[in-house]
């Protein structure tokens, strides 16, 4: 309870705070952490890393890092980002893939980082953005996900996908099962074709709209994988949690889900040894690998997330295993 009522809301506020910001990235022994767990700065650390997850068997997804832009032209930047990212990305895997399979490879978009918010035409310029960055995944062969943010851009995000699934019904979208709402959508949104990632929730939200104490989330997470599972589209469960990795696991066997037709998906860096076991197990896990330069607000949430999650970046201050 002292977790997630003291620390948990410092750490987010911190993720928040460009002070703070200022005064971790200065902290000489932070780069020797964050290099763990994010894959670098640049498109050809993000390939590099992509290359060497891929090689063992294992899927990607990839996020740009990035969030909250207010200004037009940062925004097409993000977006002509991924419009490189993608072609060099394609050289790792093969591009025509049958689309009743999982894919490979798969990009991450924060609709925020494409303009969603800007005081003008937001929501046309993030939508045309994401548009052509699901182009070009179609030219790859690679699937995308629109990530989740706060719950105050939920009704927005999933408008947006709404729309953009008309033309691309491969696209996912991710739910956040701490948010009160989030098993009405897994209702509406497990339909056929669909693609949804599931996960816990990793932002400072009021207890009005979402549940506050471990095992509320971790009920709520359950419940909705439930509901995606006897849907009848493709569940990603994404989770650390031994609990949920058995759960999901088990609950596929009741919903006569075969391999292909979930995945697990786990962060870059993070029980890497546990990856390769479900591998290994004939699982199909994704690894979420984040590079660029706007790291900060990414790996302070993942402090945040969980009190395991703190002791294990603490632990890695003084380990290199």
């Amino acid at each position: 309870m002292a977790f997630s009522t003291l620390l948990r809301p410092a750490l987010l506020a911190a993720a928040r705070s460009t002070r703070m910001e200022r005064t971790i990235t200065k902290v000489p022994i932070t780069k020797s952490v964050v290099d763990r767990f994010v894959a670098g700065t640049t498109e050809p650390d993000a390939v590099e890393a992509a290359r060497s997850i891929l090689a063992s068997r294992r899927y990607i997804t990839i996020d740009y890092l990035g969030e909250d832009t207010r200004d037009i032209e940062q925004a097409n930047d993000t977006a002509k980002h991924y419009l490189t990212l993608l072609p060099a990305l394609a050289q790792l895997a093969p591009t025509a893939e049958d689309t009743g399979t999982p894919r490979s490879i798969e990009v991450s978009l924060k609709l925020s980082a494409l303009g969603q918010f800007l005081p003008r035409d937001g929501h046309k310029i993030a939508t045309d953005n994401a548009h052509k960055i699901c182009s070009a995944a179609e030219q790859a062969g690679a699937w995308v996900t629109i990530d989740a943010e706060d719950h105050t851009t939920t009704d927005s995000t999933l408008s947006i996908v709404a729309e953009l699934r008309q033309e691309f019904p491969s696209l996912g979208t991710v739910l956040q099962a701490y948010l009160r709402r989030t098993e009405g959508d897994c209702h509406d949104l497990s339909g056929p074709g669909s693609r949804i990632r599931l996960c816990k929730g990793a932002y400072s939200e009021p207890a009005s709209v979402a549940y506050q104490g471990k095992h509320d989330v971790d009920e709520a997470y359950l419940r909705c994988l439930r509901i995606l599972m006897d849907g009848q589209g493709y569940p990603m469960v994404a989770s650390h949690d031994p609990l949920i990795v058995d759960a999901a696991l088990e609950q596929a066997t009741i919903s006569d889900r075969g391999a292909d037709r979930f995945e697990l998906q786990m962060l870059y860096g993070i029980r890497d040894a546990e990856q390769l076991r479900l591998i290994n197990e004939n699982q199909h896990l994704r690894v979420y690998i984040p590079y660029g330069q706007e790291w900060y607000g990414y790996f302070m949430r993942r402090l945040a997330e969980r009190p395991a999650n703190l002791a294990f970046f603490v632990r890695s201050l003084t380990s290199t295993k």
